[in-house]
């Protein structure tokens, strides 16, 4: 069992607070957005024995296990996140395995560098993902119904945007959908830019629902994705509620902390709230123009006291412990690899104490004893 030390990433929209409230460390004064736990090439976790990344290429099954690397190959298949959102994050999509496959495939053979600005797809590998709330979480998740949203947009009565309230109506739900994000990203960046400005003026004297979209344009004024996010669902997580984000779902996450883990990959579609590259074409292939649930996940403790976050993909499996103060210690001993991760209380594990924001690696088959009293995120494999 290695503990890790682990790299914070300072996106700009990172909060300068949450992330040294959580470590009981002083704020530097510059935004912490990221955490990262893993062995992501980017930024791999650090461990007594190397960085992670190598300690696994030294010995895949010893430190994954044998089911694992036959599933998933010589790597770690996640990467486990504290994220700290303090600004909104760019609008985005993912794309599903297949369409990362020919995305990358395609980008190679047109010699596309990696690093590249305009690159859509850095690996051929798709990115599901799961927020956990530590706090009170906003985001947005997948489309409204598009009478919903074409109510949305007539209340603000922004001359702007009655045509694409009248588009919402007028077709069938995906026509609908797509009709109106196709215009929206297509739109004069001039007149857009104008329509945002007397969106946000016009959500700030509403308030209420509208909150979010005023606070959405203060941190990206006249950018359009301001508009692509009232198409989607507005959701408020209470702590330890969480959202899973398949493929082709468009969301953004708003304001919170929160543990997030991922398959290990970078591929991302904006649609705005970016400087960053816009593809509209791609994204538009890649994106699913379906109203949907957003879903929230509350899960129940099982007999020994996991809570288990359930997802329909086999890279990652994210669970929580709450652990009370004299209690027997618990055994995560598991055939596949793990990452522990404690976000309250201090929690025992094998021969480590861990306080909030502390983690650690668990080869497969090591024996894992945890005890409290303290809150314990687990995130390992299905193989």
């Amino acid at each position: 069992m290695d503990r890790l030390d682990n790299t914070i990433r300072p996106y700009a929209w990172g909060s300068t607070t949450a992330i040294p409230q959580l470590l009981g460390v002083a704020p530097t004064g510059e935004p912490q957005a990221e955490m990262w736990m893993g062995a992501h090439p980017g930024a791999p976790s650090r461990t007594g024995r190397g960085p992670l990344t190598e300690v696994i290429d030294e010995a895949p099954e010893r430190e994954l296990g044998a089911p694992a690397v036959a599933k998933f190959g010589p790597r770690l298949p996640f990467l486990l996140k504290i994220l700290a959102a303090g600004a909104p994050l760019s609008l985005q999509v993912h794309p599903d395995l297949e369409q990362a496959r020919e995305g990358y495939e395609d980008e190679e053979r047109r010699g596309i560098p990696i690093d590249a600005g305009h690159r859509n797809y850095k690996d051929a590998n798709h990115k599901p993902e799961l927020i956990c709330a530590l706090t009170e979480f906003d985001g947005l998740c997948g489309f409204r119904d598009p009478l919903q949203a074409a109510d949305l947009l007539a209340a603000l009565d922004v001359d702007s945007l009655k045509p694409y309230a009248d588009l919402l109506r007028a077709h069938p739900e995906e026509a609908a959908l797509r009709e109106v994000l196709t215009a929206v990203l297509s739109a004069d960046p001039e007149a857009m830019s104008h329509t945002v400005t007397e969106t946000a003026a016009a959500c700030a004297r509403l308030g209420g629902a509208y909150a979010p979209y005023a606070d959405i344009a203060h941190h990206y004024p006249g950018d359009r994705g301001v508009i692509a996010a009232m198409l989607l669902n507005h959701v408020r997580l209470q702590p330890g509620e969480a959202l899973f984000l398949g493929a082709g779902i468009p969301h953004a996450y708003l304001d919170g902390l929160g543990v997030e883990i991922m398959a290990n990959s970078d591929n991302v579609l904006r649609c705005g709230l970016t400087p960053k590259h816009v593809d509209v074409p791609e994204l538009l292939r890649v994106v699913r123009f379906e109203a949907t649930d957003p879903g929230v996940l509350r899960p129940e403790a099982s007999p020994d006291g996991e809570e288990v976050y359930e997802t329909p993909i086999d890279e990652f499996r994210l669970s929580r412990y709450v652990l009370p103060e004299g209690a027997a210690p618990h055994d995560l001993t598991r055939a596949t690899p793990q990452i522990l991760l404690c976000t309250a209380g201090s929690v025992r594990a094998g021969e480590h104490t861990l306080a909030p924001g502390e983690s650690v690696f668990v080869p497969a088959d090591e024996k894992a004893e945890v005890s409290g009293p303290g809150t314990l995120f687990r995130a390992t494999v299905v193989a």
